[in-house]
């Protein structure tokens, strides 16, 4: 339900999911199906060592997969830039299905399986850049941040299931897992050709309110990029909270468990986080949206610093898991949504490459974040760990004052012999 109070437009959730376009509809449908068989990232390294490869080249393998996905983030962004969303969706789903499908066939080719899951890794991270562009030229301003809300729920909701997924396939067969994997990319690809329209803004076109300006080369784009220090703000900040995120999915169980309860403990904060996650980010979003976004991104990182501060005490009692895992999930829900939603808020002729190099940043981060994670946890044990999450976690929702106080303005370049 839409109200006005005291000039503010205040939208509920239905009336959000109702004023959301067919096309945004489509698209967060794709991206649901294609996350319900994610296998690659999350089964890879079981399923090699089950074939009988060492753990060490699987642990490479791996690295392989998150090394072309760095990659295939700025590719994904430079496709976008040029061709449109689709038609790169199309494009890099249409290469990844057999990508993926393929890595049974190859897991006895040492040489070909790391060419083949790098690859896979590049062409399934492409897409992402894409979907963001896409959501941000058809969900109407106003309703942007709920709208990178419902593709976060979109991709939880994935992430929650695909896994029981997983647990039914493997009992048939191993190999089944990517031929299902590569089947969800393909029919990703199918909807995004039959469903989404074949025409959205042209990285030199302008949308509704905005001044034309000349096309730009990647260069230019990214100088002034290197130049917005807000965003590069933004983009530290980013970077901080996803090293502590991939770290603390990392440390969490085996912290539980050196506690000394049970792995059940564990599967618990799981269902639960994902529970609250999927039936509350949107709800939250709509009010959310209504505070300035370094406000969301300062008070998320805060209630999450809180969270780890409670993780540190769970060697005291169990109820602290529960409650830092309660809180951590409330922080990210607060300031979820905004930072992601940001670089969608650039003018269209940057936010393609905006949105690939957040994303880039996001796969660094990702990279790090686990390694770092297990080498402070092993160091200084669960509270020095949980302790410099949260001083992190403070550290960026403070430079998201700084990232996100202001809209983005981007001067627009001097046309070459153009008078006043």
């Amino acid at each position: 339900m839409t109200e006005r109070a005291n000039g503010a437009t205040r939208t509920g959730v239905f009336a959000v999911l109702r004023a959301t376009p067919a096309p945004v509809r489509y698209l967060l449908g794709g991206v649901l199906i294609n996350q319900l068989g994610a296998f690659v990232q999350t089964f890879l390294i079981l399923y090699l060592t089950f074939r009988g490869t060492s753990v060490g080249f699987a642990g490479v393998c791996l690295a392989a997969y998150s090394v072309g996905a760095l990659f295939g983030a700025m590719l994904g962004g430079e496709l976008t830039h040029r061709f449109g969303g689709r038609a790169t969706i199309v494009t890099v789903m249409t290469c990844a299905a057999p990508l993926v499908a393929s890595i049974p066939l190859v897991q006895g080719t040492p040489a070909a399986l790391l060419a083949v899951v790098a690859l896979s890794g590049m062409a399934i991270q492409a897409y992402r850049p894409a979907a963001a562009v896409l959501l941000a030229e058809y969900m109407p301003e106003e309703h942007r941040v709920m709208a990178f809300s419902m593709m976060r729920i979109a991709l939880n909701i994935g992430a929650a299931v695909a896994p029981l997924i997983a647990a039914v396939v493997i009992q048939v067969n191993w190999d089944l897992l990517f031929w299902l994997d590569g089947t969800t990319a393909a029919l990703w690809a199918l909807l995004a050709f039959l469903l989404l329209p074949k025409r959205s803004t042209a990285p030199h076109e302008t949308e509704s309110g905005e001044e034309p300006v000349p096309a730009l080369s990647a260069r230019e784009v990214y100088g002034t990029l290197i130049r917005d220090t807000r965003f590069l703000c933004y983009l530290v900040a980013g970077l901080f909270g996803m090293m502590i995120y991939a770290g603390w999915v990392a440390v969490l169980p085996l912290n539980i468990v050196d506690a000394g309860y049970p792995v059940g403990l564990y599967s618990t904060v799981l269902v639960i986080s994902s529970v609250v996650l999927i039936t509350c980010e949107l709800k939250i979003t709509t009010y959310i949206v209504r505070i300035p976004k370094y406000l969301a991104g300062l008070f998320g990182n805060l209630v999450c610093a809180l969270g780890f501060t409670l993780y540190g005490l769970m060697a005291q009692h169990s109820f602290f898991v529960v409650a830092g895992a309660l809180l951590a999930v409330s922080g990210l829900m607060i300031h979820g949504p905004s930072t992601a939603s940001h670089p969608a808020s650039f003018p269209a002729h940057l936010r393609s490459r905006y949105i690939a190099t957040k994303e880039t940043v996001a796969g660094v981060a990702a990279t790090i974040g686990p390694v770092l994670g297990l080498y402070l946890w092993s160091t200084f044990g669960g509270p020095g760990f949980w302790g410099f999450c949260a001083v992190l976690s403070v550290i960026a929702g403070s430079m998201h004052i700084y990232g996100l106080k202001q809209p983005p303005v981007v001067k627009q370049p001097e046309v070459v012999g153009e008078r006043p």
